[in-house]
């Protein structure tokens, strides 16, 4: 009867373990170590003639101690990975309701948001948090998108021009492009096909 849900927790464990962070898998060695020795030191205390007790009683008190670190180390890593998903999760459908949403305002959309979706509405902040990255990050997009478009077309009738020269006088056609000089000069060796060079005087201008 037990054994399914014992083995559901048992790939619950290693699902966990596996996406945790390196520091948290390297954190849970240390004890299941100390433990296997306490527990040899153990069988051994109890397999000589004369057994030491005080020695017994020592090392079952250090073998409760491993196991509650171990309890308290797999507690940390069950709610840090509970906290990834619950951010990925979030995250997901946050940004799938921005696309949707017409509306820019911040504040409407988490409110919006979480009438939709009741089960966050405890969550306000963290919404917040990541409706304005989510944002921000599609305002990145769209200014790259809208300076691919520009560059492109400008490229286009300058096919002779070298990066260097498309780089000047797209900065001087569009003067309020200049300050993004290097981001300017990498798009533009990426759509001319040319590697990039390390020009500190042309990127800073």
């Amino acid at each position: 009867m037990d054994i399914m849900p014992r083995s559901g927790r048992l790939r619950t464990f290693i699902r966990e373990y596996k996406e945790s962070p390196r520091f948290e898998k390297l954190s849970f060695m240390p004890p299941f170590l100390i433990l296997i020795v306490e527990g040899v030191l153990l069988i051994h205390a109890f397999t000589i003639d004369v057994p030491d007790i005080m020695v017994v009683e020592l090392t079952m008190i250090l073998l409760i101690i491993s196991i509650v670190e171990i309890i308290f180390v797999f507690e940390e890593m069950h709610e840090h990975y509970t906290s990834n998903t619950f951010d990925r999760i979030l995250t997901i459908r946050l940004d799938d309701f921005v696309l949707q949403q017409k509306e820019k305002n911040v504040k409407k959309i988490v409110e919006d948001f979480i009438d939709m979706h009741s089960e966050y509405k405890n969550k306000r902040s963290e919404i917040y948090h990541i409706a304005c990255q989510i944002m921000e990050t599609h305002r990145e997009e769209a200014w790259e998108d809208a300076l691919i478009k520009k560059l492109k077309a400008f490229i286009k009738r300058r096919k002779k021009m070298n990066v260097d020269e498309i780089l000047e006088a797209f900065v001087k056609k569009y003067p309020t492009y200049k300050k993004y000089r290097a981001k300017i000069y990498q798009k533009t060796c990426q759509l001319k096909g040319v590697p990039e060079d390390d020009k500190e005087n042309i990127l800073n201008g």
